[in-house]
């Protein structure tokens, strides 16, 4: 059954009326009843049009957040053939917030680690709602090595409100897992690509997202902490989360021109959560253009390009 944001209201009841309309349609006119649905279809789809084409920023973290949004998991199983996770991080334990392991990725092999938050009660919780704790960071760089030892590209998957804030976690050393493993990120001799495909949140995510190309999905976002965080920070006051949204330039279209992120994937009318195949679809095609790109390049290229684009970050153009 779909879920739909508060903003989505005015589709949300088209849509139920061409579900009545379905369930009378055996019983009256079916002619009549069909040339009403196809109207209402209609109607609907140009109302979601409307509606995904001026979204604001508090908007696109709802959407981000949606709970039918495709995750880790639905990427690897839509993307890869091969798959094998592996587990541990050879101090602690295994932390099932990050996904790792290798497969292949149209015919070439690939080390893949992303967050994962779950689909419903049981497994969100068995994640952790994708907050990772220390053992998990250090997993996905004991991953990296191993794909830097054997030449194979990376391709992170980031969806995270961010790391597991417990105190646990920070008397296991989450500050210096986080640090560690976006120094992995900085120096691997391998291509790797990182894509946030709901929402990348603080140190939690860029840990895994230091890439030579970082890309982003249309109605994702991208923060240095969340809009209720920010709100609750400078006024005191988590009802102002949408006039941080706003202020914090925390969305794919912001983030692209301030050259954070550097490739918009696409994602279908109303969400990825609408259509989850053709957006799993879209952004393995942006992968393989965005790894066509590194192909040929070597490692100490590869590197210096890395280091190069997060120097960049920031600098003001005369």
């Amino acid at each position: 059954m779909r879920a739909y944001l508060d903003f989505e209201k005015p589709v949300a009841e088209l849509e139920a009326k061409v579900e009545e309309l379905r369930a009378l349609q055996e019983g009256g006119d079916a002619i009549a009843i069909g040339e009403e649905i196809s109207r209402i279809e209609s109607k609907a789809a140009e109302a979601l049009e409307d509606l995904y084409g001026a979204l604001t920023p508090w908007q696109k973290a709802q959407v981000a957040r949606h709970p039918q949004r495709p995750h880790c998991l639905d990427y690897i199983a839509g993307l890869l053939t091969d798959f094998v996770a592996l587990a541990g991080d050879r101090t602690y334990g295994d932390d099932p917030a990050i996904i790792g392991g290798f497969g292949r990725f149209r015919g070439e092999s690939i080390c893949v680690i992303g967050h994962e938050r779950g689909s419903d009660t049981e497994s969100r919780l068995q994640h952790n709602f994708g907050m990772a704790r220390p053992e998990g960071y250090r997993k996905a760089a004991r991953l990296m090595a191993s794909a830097d030892r054997f030449d194979i590209p990376v391709l992170a998957l980031i969806d995270t409100a961010g790391a597991y804030p417990g105190i646990g976690a920070e008397e296991r050393g989450q500050a210096e897992a986080i640090a560690r493993s976006t120094e992995a990120c900085l120096e691997i001799g391998v291509p790797n690509v990182a894509v946030i495909i709901g929402e990348g949140g603080s140190g939690g995510a860029v840990a895994i997202a230091t890439a030579n190309r970082v890309l982003m999905l249309e109605h994702a976002i991208y923060s240095v902490i969340s809009p209720e965080g920010a709100a609750s920070i400078l006024w005191r006051d988590t009802t102002k989360a949408q006039d941080a949204a706003s202020a914090m330039k925390i969305t794919a279209q912001d983030l692209v021109r301030l050259g954070v992120v550097d490739t918009i994937v696409p994602e279908p009318r109303g969400g990825a959560h609408r259509d989850a195949s053709a957006a799993v679809a879209a952004t393995g095609d942006a992968v393989a253009h965005a790894l066509g790109e590194l192909r040929g390049l070597d490692r100490a290229k590869i590197v210096q390009e890395r280091r190069e684009k997060f120097l960049a970050i920031g600098r003001m153009l005369a």
